[in-house]
C-alpha cells in the first residue's frame, strides 16, 4: 500500500432505532430541525448504553412524540452509509460523509398520547400521514431510510419480536 493509498476504515455504526406507529392508515411522523432546515423522519434515535432494542424504540416514541406505543414486531434492520460523493439531499441531513448507520426499526400499536407531555429538543410536532404524504416530501425526508422503513412495513413480513436477543446480564 503507498502513502496515498488510504486504509479503509473499519465500519463503527450508529446503532439506532425507528418506530413505524400506524392509526387510520396514517403514519407517525415527527417533523424536526436539523442544521436549519424542517425534515421528517419516523419517531427515532440512538440505542442507550445497556438498553435493549426494543425499550429504545419505545422510548424515542414517547421523548418525540409524546405516543405511548408497545412494540408488536419488527420490519427490519437497515444499515445505511452517508458516502462522500452522495448529495447533500442524499445524506441525512444532521450527518458528514462517512458515517455509518444500523437501525432496527419497529412496529409499534399506539396505546394512549400525553398531551401535556413537552416533545425532545429540536422536534417541532408530530403528524400523522398518509402513503401519499410521506411520499410527496421527497427531499424533506430526513433520510432514505424512513421511506424504505414504510415501504417495508406495507409490502413486506413483520417480523417476530422472539427473534432478537438481548444477552445484557447474561
Amino acid at each position: 500500500m503507498t502513502c496515498r493509498q488510504r486504509k479503509p476504515r473499519d465500519a463503527r455504526p450508529d446503532l439506532t432505532v425507528a418506530s413505524i406507529v400506524v392509526r387510520d392508515d396514517r403514519f407517525l411522523l415527527v417533523e424536526e430541525e436539523v442544521r436549519g432546515r424542517r425534515v421528517f423522519n419516523q419517531p427515532a434515535g440512538h440505542v442507550n448504553v445497556g438498553e435493549s432494542l426494543i425499550d429504545a424504540a419505545v422510548r424515542e416514541t414517547r421523548e418525540e412524540t409524546a405516543w405511548h406505543v408497545e412494540a408488536v414486531a419488527w420490519t427490519g434492520a437497515y444499515q445505511w452509509s452517508v458516502l462522500e460523493d452522495d448529495s447533500p439531499e442524499r445524506r441525512d441531513q444532521s450527518d458528514e460523509p462517512g458515517r455509518e448507520f444500523l437501525r432496527f426499526v419497529f412496529v409499534g400499536e399506539p396505546l394512549r398520547h400525553d398531551p401535556s407531555q413537552p416533545l425532545d429538543r429540536g422536534i417541532i410536532a408530530a403528524h400523522w400521514m398518509t402513503v401519499d404524504e410521506i411520499e410527496a416530501l421527497g427531499q424533506r425526508l430526513r433520510s432514505p431510510l424512513v421511506l424504505a422503513a414504510v415501504r417495508d412495513y406495507l409490502d413486506g413480513p413483520k417480523l417476530p419480536l422472539s427473534a432478537l436477543r438481548n444477552l445484557q446480564g447474561l
